[in-house]
């Protein structure tokens, strides 16, 4: 596919491989094919990303003549680049991450892609001096969760929703006066953005399902369609990258935080998720409860079991828990229930309106979560639930908050909680591995400590724009 900017006309084949191709090498044929499309394209430079435990999008950068390099040898990175803290401010040191040491980052050429002025993104992996993929790495663990898939029988598809707030360029609000959540006023208001960022998510090759409005003042939302779990990350990665220069271009800020600004509507960034197995979707057409098949229900089951030891990963900044309530939409309750949107896991049906297949929506998650993690935290849940033929528990089909007596568990808003729970979780260690979940722990316990003291209008400001890319 093709992308135009001010200067020149780019031309950049993504997906080159079927599937991601690390941790193996492309071959030199392959290799050489794209070195070609690379200069065809006019591409000088290109940027790998990756997502520190933080939840922010780091990268390194090599001239585009050297992207065989990029993907072979890969870039020296100290260990620390997962130790990283949220403002820049510290490095949260683990037993395995200290001063000294060194990894080895690797290009992912299949999944590159134009994203304007003469540079292509990619998504890189973490890889030790000997060429083993290093059990910190999160997109090495999801890699390692969907290889389990794989081995169980069950295709999965992910689909991705992205809420942000544009500001100005101080990252102040831009609208003072009125509102319309989900108006046509607001969304036509700003028309030139959003149609470039179509232009701009079409010429990278990441389609956009819908793009609105959302409840909050200056609060938007874009839809990503269904794709295999590791390109679904890959494609969140990708659009913050893209609607941060789409914003750019047109004098806008943009936020990820999921409190932007105190009293407004905080930005989540739900995963749709679906399974198959043997050609059969484990959603529907089966005779339990909204058609679930017996191994859909146990993979719901063990989604919602589960998310509780997990929310320190889904949504453990210091800001998250100020978004995830009663009455937001953010999915506060460990529940379940059709099209129940305060739930936690949302069942989507399949009909006659949507006939595009039944799916879980998991609603907890906000955008300071690692994107593989997150995935690989949902995706590993399900498994483990259909493994154990998990119970599914009672369907929440109202309010949750409206049952008397709170039969139904919160999620926990307080971060510290939230730590805590993960760091006694069995299924986090089995999930995630052990040096992920320590090194994330390290990085939420350093946030803990250091805004324990910070009112929260200033946390706001502090952190308002460093989930952006």
């Amino acid at each position: 596919m093709s992308t135009t900017t001010g200067r020149r006309r780019q031309t950049l084949t993504v997906q080159m491989f079927s599937e991601p191709a690390l941790p193996g090498c492309a071959t030199t044929a392959d290799l050489a094919a794209l070195q070609v499309r690379l200069e065809a394209g006019g591409i000088e430079l290109i940027v790998g990303t990756i997502v520190d435990m933080a939840g922010v999008i780091r990268a390194k950068s090599v001239p585009a003549e050297r992207v065989e390099s990029f993907h072979r040898r890969g870039l020296g990175a100290s260990p620390t680049f997962n130790a990283f803290c949220v403002d820049g401010a510290g490095i949260a040191f683990t037993p395995a991450i200290g001063v000294t040491g060194d990894l080895r980052l690797r290009l992912e050429p299949g999944s590159l892609a134009a994203i304007g002025d003469q540079i292509a993104w990619g998504p890189v992996e973490f890889f030790d001096q000997q060429g083993r993929p290093d059990p910190g790495c999160a997109r090495g663990r999801l890699r390692t969760v969907v290889a389990e898939a794989q081995i169980a029988g069950v295709d999965v598809l992910v689909g991705s929703e992205l809420e942000f707030v544009l500001t100005d360029l101080t990252g102040e609000r831009l609208t003072a006066g009125t509102w319309l959540p989900y108006g046509a006023a607001p969304l036509l208001a700003c028309s030139a953005f959003h149609t470039d960022l179509l232009r701009t998510f079409t010429a990278a090759g990441l389609p956009v399902e819908q793009v609105h409005a959302e409840y909050g003042t200056d609060q938007f939302e874009i839809s990503l369609p269904p794709a295999p779990p590791l390109r679904a990350a890959d494609q969140v990665v990708l659009a913050r990258v893209l609607l941060g220069r789409v914003a750019g271009r047109h004098g806008f800020g943009i936020s990820f935080s999921p409190l932007p600004f105190v009293g407004a509507a905080g930005n989540g960034a739900h995963l749709h998720i679906s399974f198959v197995s043997d050609g059969q979707p484990l959603l529907s057409g089966g005779s339990g409860p909204h058609g679930l098949q017996p191994a859909g229900a146990s993979a719901l089951g063990g989604i919602v079991t589960g998310l509780p030891e997990f929310i320190a990963v889904l949504a453990g900044s210091p800001l998250s828990g100020s978004r995830l309530g009663p009455g937001t939409w953010a999915g506060a309750y460990a529940c379940w229930g059709l099209e129940n949107r305060e739930a936690a896991v949302r069942l989507c049906g399949a009909t006659p309106g949507d006939p595009s297949g039944t799916n879980i929506e998991v609603k907890c998650i906000d955008p300071t979560a690692n994107p593989y993690l997150a995935v690989a935290t949902v995706l590993g849940l399900a498994l483990r639930g259909i493994e154990l033929a998990a119970a599914l528990p009672d369907e929440v089909a109202v309010n949750p908050s409206s049952i008397p007596g709170d039969p139904v568990p919160r999620l926990s808003h307080d971060p510290a909680e939230a730590a805590e729970l993960l760091a006694n979780s069995a299924l986090a260690q089995q999930i995630l591995g052990g040096r992920i979940v320590e090194s994330l722990l390290a990085v939420r316990r350093w946030e803990l400590a250091a805004y324990a003291e910070t009112p929260l209008e200033d946390m706001t400001v502090a952190l308002r724009r460093v989930w952006s890319a």
